[in-house]
This record gives structure tokens, sequence and C-alpha cells, in this order.
């Protein structure tokens, strides 16, 4: 019976790719987002392409009935989650007491809040289903880590290199990225042994339209090379596959990630602070 994948933030950037790569493993599919017919464009292109059953739910997670209200929808079509992909999430650009601080709140609900109580809703389940399918506790991550793919039960939470450091001109954004990085790892701890994974996907700057709503379409002043969603997607697709717990795609954010560890906090600082900076 194949899996089912639910991915937040599915109807553009990263989000739709890694529902494209969990399609390519012949997954089903629940999409979740705002956008419903950026939704539906994916779920009949996902259709044909997979042959897979793709579900679509329309759902603001700023809203904090939100997740509950996707796992009862789902309960009631009996759908069961093997997969949660916990992608959404968006940021803003500015020093912290200059930008409107409900929309700095909605940041957290999105990036926090909902991500946390998404797995709170349907890990309990995936820890349950793993062990009895077993019969025992289940082999660690790091022992399916030499196979080939293997479907079971996982969460995938996108982060960000931003959840290495802290952000000046970002303030809220990085921070949640750096709670997401924190409780991912922890997750990844605790579920050793139960057949469950946490992985943590940390893309660096990356061809989305997350500019778009975090900057709207100003530029930084300084300018790096961006990896594409599709590249990012499939990198953290093998790497949650394998059990991982980070995956970093490409050497610039691994250098990136290794580099917050051995230079001073103040010279990282300055140093994010003058990246987020705004033409």
């Amino acid at each position: 019976m194949a899996e089912t994948v639910l991915v937040t933030g599915a109807s553009s950037g990263i989000g739709r790719e890694l529902a494209k790569c969990f399609a390519a493993d012949k997954s089903n599919l629940v999409l979740v987002a705002r956008n419903t017919a950026a939704l539906e464009r994916l779920a009949a292109e996902l259709r044909v392409k997979s042959k897979s059953e793709v579900h679509v739910l329309t759902a603001d997670l700023s809203r904090p009935e939100s997740p509950q209200k996707i796992f009862d929808e789902l309960k009631g079509r009996g759908v069961i989650v093997d997969v949660l992909v916990n992608n959404a999430g968006f940021g803003l650009h500015g020093r912290f007491a200059e930008l409107p601080l409900a929309r700095q709140l909605e940041i957290i609900h999105v990036n926090v809040v909902a991500l946390v109580a998404l797995t709170g809703i349907f890990l309990p389940g995936m820890i349950q289903r793993s062990c009895s399918a077993r019969g025992r506790p289940a082999e660690a991550p790091e022992r399916l880590a030499g196979r080939n793919y293997s479907t079971g039960q996982g969460i995938l939470n996108v982060g960000s290199v931003a959840g290495f450091l802290p952000g000046p001109n970002m303030a809220v954004y990085y921070a949640s990225k750096a709670f997401v990085q924190s409780f991912s790892e922890a997750l990844h701890e605790e579920l050793r042994g139960t057949g469950v994974t946490a992985t943590s996907l940390c893309p660096g700057p990356t061809e989305t339209n997350f500019s778009q709503t975090a900057r709207s379409h100003r530029v930084r002043e300084t300018q790096v090379k961006k990896m594409s969603a599709q590249l990012v997607a499939q990198i953290g697709h093998h790497d949650f596959r394998r059990g991982k717990c980070v995956s970093i795609p490409g050497a610039s954010n691994k250098l990136v990630a290794a580099a917050v560890k051995l230079l001073p906090r103040a010279t990282v600082r300055k140093g994010a602070g003058r990246y987020n900076k705004l033409k």
C-alpha cells in the first residue's frame, strides 16, 4: 500500500518541488496551501504523471485552528498520513521595531506554531503504526542509510541556514528557523529506534517567490548565487529517505553552517545584518 505524504506550502517553490519528488516515489499526496488554484493545477499534473491519489486542502496556517481542521478533514476522508512535510513559511525584511507587529506574529504562527501543532497531531499515530507493524522497536534510522530508499513514517521540516545564526533586519524569521532547527534535531533523537525519522532541511538562498513576500520585490545590497528549488527539494528528499537528521544543500550553505560555529558571535551578527540590508 502506497504511503501518504502531506506537504504544506505545496503551491510553489520548495514545497511544490518536494511534492513532485514524493510523487515520483508513487506516494499518495495531500497538498496544503492557501492558493487553491495553484494546488489544483499541481494535483492534476501529479495525478497524470505518477498515477497517485492526490488530495487538495486549502488552509491558512496563520490561523490557530487550521492544523486540527486539516487532521479532522483527512480523518473524515479516511486518509492516514505517513510522512509530514512542514514546508510552509515566510519572512519579512526590515528592523523589528519598524515592521507591523501583527505580521511578524504571523511569521511565528506559520513557521513555528503550525509546524509544532501539525507534528504533535500526526506524530503519535506514526509512532504507533510503525511499532505495531514491526511488533518490536524499529531499526534506528542510521541503519537504513546504506539501503535504497525505504518508505515509512517520518517528519521533514523545512528550516533554513538562517536557523544557525541571528539575523538582524530579519530578526523574527531567523529566530523562527532557529526554533525549527532545534526542535527537529531534538525530535530526531527522541525518535531513535521507533522507525519514525525527523529531518531538518536547511536551504540557503533559493529561487522561489520568498522575496516577493519578504521584501516586496526590493533586492539585497549583497547578491549571492541561488540554488534552484528543484535541486534543494531533490537533496532534501534524498536525505530524508536515508534518515538524516540535518540536510544542508550546497557547498556554500554547508560552509556558512560550519563557519558560524567558529567565528565570534559579534562577527556573525554583523555579517548577517549586512547581508540582509536592502537597496
